[in-house]
Formats: structure tokens, sequence, C-alpha cells
């Protein structure tokens, strides 16, 4: 029997008595019900949160970190029923989905740990000039669906060290570990300080367009990026914008075969490639493309696509039917082109569940849509080129520039493409690494602004400049 699950408000757990089911995509059964929020409860959450703004904002950082610490703490000490409540609503398999909520537990520990020093900007005999973070107000989080619990965690716990409050809205078809958590930290957090509350695709605009809150920080695809931008205009509303990707790998030719064919597969198909900063471009020199396409291929078929509630499961389900239908679109669309598979390529399974099979492409041109556009799915296209200044030119042949990554023994030569490539994050010999100490954002349409790190934490603030003439006559 589906669970029904309540939004916080005010500190307070709530129902307005309409409901959005939650759908398991490994079985497409509904697991639980949620609010389904408009107006009313949308300015009840902010006018709350507009209260809390005026003693958290006051409130000494010391007291702040230790309440985000205590968040971190009961996110730990509750993974285990968490990450079982994550696959059951995302789809991605047990270890991934532990992964996540310990991953969460530790980004918001980490964070809780940064700080915002004043800057002097002279200190002369006449003068004394600093300048000082002071927080934005009430902020509203949008949240997707892919990686629910880290996105929140992430928008959350920098609001509150700033001395910011928050009002978010998780995916709807992903809210319930959110939730969950929300009910866990509710006697912890101060009223106001933390609200989350539920609805369809309409909550969204409603929460760009409120005229009391000061800031949106938002994670999900560039076209409602461009929306929420268009939204936040009226008032000029503070934003955060973390967009697609179309992230570009490169292999060089003295990259190990066997040992790299591994991670780039995982690079590709971690959580069925739903992740924005995925390769989905993979870029190999024509020297070693057919043994690495190869052993990418062999590896690819030993790895289960199942449900990832179920032992050995290593692809999980793509998360909502309108996404499992786009990937579908573009396999299909590959397919009619004439393109050559090495692997996939089946026709739709006509099974329970959103499971698409794994599909690598052989070397696809470079404008097939399967290439030049984000595919969000178990979807890897493998391309040959035969030198660099081909291949960087290639990579940046794109609207996006989240991410990208430089396979290489030669560390240096990976470093010298990297600082080449149009993005905001680039890996050398490894992929998908994030750290709470260092910003994350992207480059063109992949958004502007940043998370983690202290760049994400003054996202949060104004700077205030306060100088004071020494010498002044009054």
């Amino acid at each position: 029997m589906a669970k029904d699950y309540s939004n916080l408000i005010d500190g307070e757990m709530t129902t307005n008595g309409d409901w959005m089911d939650v759908v398991n995509p490994a079985n497409e059964e509904v697991i639980g019900r949620v609010p389904a929020c408009g107006k009313e409860e949308l300015d009840r959450a902010v006018a709350a949160a507009r209260r809390a703004f005026k003693t958290w904002s006051k409130t000494p950082i010391e007291d702040r970190r230790e309440v985000i610490q205590k968040i971190s703490a009961i996110i730990k000490d509750n993974a285990d029923e968490l990450f079982r409540l994550l696959t059951s609503e995302q789809g991605k398999p047990h270890a991934q989905a532990q992964g996540e909520i310990i991953g969460a537990s530790m980004m918001v520990g980490a964070q809780s740990t940064l700080s915002l020093d004043d800057v002097i900007n002279e200190d002369s005999e006449t003068r004394l000039s600093r300048t000082r973070r002071v927080p934005v107000g009430v902020v509203g989080g949008i949240v997707p669906w892919n990686f629910p619990v880290m996105m929140a965690m992430q928008k959350i716990a920098p609001a509150m060290l700033s001395g910011c409050t928050i009002v978010l809205k998780p995916s709807p078809f992903t809210p319930l570990a959110t939730l969950r958590i929300a009910e866990l930290i509710k006697d912890v957090v101060p009223a106001g300080v933390v609200n989350i509350i539920t609805g369809e695709d309409t909550l969204g605009p409603l929460i760009t367009e409120h005229p009391d809150i000061d800031k949106i920080t938002f994670t999900g695809s560039t076209a409602t990026g461009k929306k929420i931008m268009e939204g936040a205009s009226a008032d000029l509303k503070r934003i955060t914008l973390e967009l697609g990707g179309n992230d570009a790998s490169i292999v060089l030719p003295d990259a190990d075969v066997e040992k790299v064919a591994e991670q780039l597969f995982w690079s590709s198909f971690s959580n069925a490639g739903q992740i924005c900063v995925a390769a989905k471009r993979i870029y190999i020199h024509e020297d070693i493309y057919d043994d690495l396409s190869k052993a990418i291929a062999e590896y690819a078929k030993g790895v289960v696509v199942g449900d990832g509630a179920q032992q050995g499961t290593g692809v999980g389900p793509i998360q909502n039917k309108k996404q499992y239908e786009r990937v579908l679109e573009l396999i299909q669309d590959a397919k009619d082109s004439g393109y050559k598979f090495l692997l996939g390529g089946e026709d739709d399974p006509s099974g329970t569940g959103y499971f698409v099979p794994l599909t690598i492409l052989d070397n696809p041109p470079e404008d097939a849509r399967i290439v030049a556009e984000e595919q969000f799915g178990p979807v890897m296209p493998l391309m040959k080129f035969s030198s660099e200044e081909e291949v960087i030119a290639r990579a940046n042949n794109s609207e996006y520039g989240l991410a990208g990554a430089v396979w290489t023994k030669d560390t240096d030569k990976g470093v010298r493409i990297a600082e080449q490539l149009e993005t905001g994050t680039v890996w050398i010999n490894e992929y998908l690494h994030l750290s709470p100490f260092a910003p994350f954002g992207g480059h063109k349409q992949s958004g502007f602004g940043a998370e983690y790190g202290i760049e994400g934490l003054k996202e949060f603030t104004y700077p205030q400049v306060i100088t004071v003439k020494k010498d002044a006559v009054v």
C-alpha cells in the first residue's frame, strides 16, 4: 500500500488534502503520495521563511554550523532506510543510492566548515575599508530527479550557513527521501529556516516569480533554466543555474585500453546515464579506437540492467516515462539514420518498467542527434579522432560547457588539452568527482554561478563594503 508523506512548513509536517502519486520506475507501481501544493501553501512557506530570516540571519555562524552538522549526522544515521527509499523512487541500484545518501551527509558536513571572512580593502592612516558578506534573504530551491537528495542538500546547507532561509521544491518524480529527511530534521532546524513543499511543474514558476523570494537556485535542463531567468527578471532575483551538459571525454593513444574501458563505461552509464556531467561524447584516438571500443562493449555485456533493488543490478531504469520515451526516440533516430551499433539498438522492450538496453554506437557523425544532443540515458556514442587540434575543436563545438575529461599517461599533455576545453570542470584520468571545497558550475548554456566551495557559498550572499574615514571631522 502506498504511503502518504507530508511537507515541512514552518517547523510542522503538513498536508492539504490534494495528492500526487509517486511511481517506482522499475515496476510502474505507485509507492507513495505527496501533497500537490499551489500558491496557498507556497505563500505560507515563504512567509515562514521570511519570519525566520530575521532571527536566523543574526544567529552566530557557529550556531548555524552546529545545526547543519546535526543534519549531516541525521542523514548518516538513517542512511539504510533512506537509500532503499531512494532506490524505490529514483531507480538507481542500491549501491549507488547508498553512495548518494552517504555522499550527501558528507557534503553537508564539509560545507558546514566553510567560512566567509571579511576582506580588508584598505587600512591606511586615513581610512579603513572592509568587505563583508551578508545573506541574500529567502531562497527558492528547485531540485531535479536524478540526484534528488544530493541536490537538495547542496542547496539547503550553504543557504543555511550563509544565514539565508529556504523554500525547497523537490521533483514531483522523486520527493520521498527528501520528505523523509524533512521529517527527521524538523525538530533540529528552527521553524521556518527550511521549508520543503511538493507540487507539479506548475509550482516552479510560482516560486520563481514570488515577490518575497530573493534568490533562486536551480538544477535541471537548459530549457527550464531559460524560463527561470525570464521569471526571475521581473524583480531581478539573484539566480544560480546548474544546467545541461553534453560532456566530452578525450582518450589519447597512450591510454591503457583494458584499464580505461571499465572507467569509461561507468563515466557514461552510472545512474543509467542520468548525470549532468556523465560522459556523453567519447572521442578515442584512431590508433586505439578498434581495441578500446571492443573492450568497452565486451565489458558492457557483463553489466546487468534491472530493478535497482535486486542484487547484482548494475544499471537501473530511466527515472520517468517522459525521459524514457525521449531516449528511445534518440536511439530510433540513430537506427533510422543507419548508424552502426556495437551494443543495443534493440526494439523497445514491452515489459514493465522504464528500462533501456545499454546502447553503444560506433563512430556516428558529429551532427547526429545522438551526439549533438544530451542523451541523459544509457547511451554512449564513440567517435574516432586523429589529432589534438581536431578533437579539441570537436569537443568545444557544443552549446554546452559543463564538464569533460582527458585520459592519458602524459598528465602534462592532459592538462594542456584540459586548459583548451570550454567547460567549468575538466578531469584528468577520472570522472564524476566533485569536491565540496571546489566550485562547480558551467560555461556557455550549461548555466552560470557556482555550487560548492567558497564560490558556491558566496552565491547566497551580497558583498557589503563598509568604509570608515579615520580622520573625519564631524
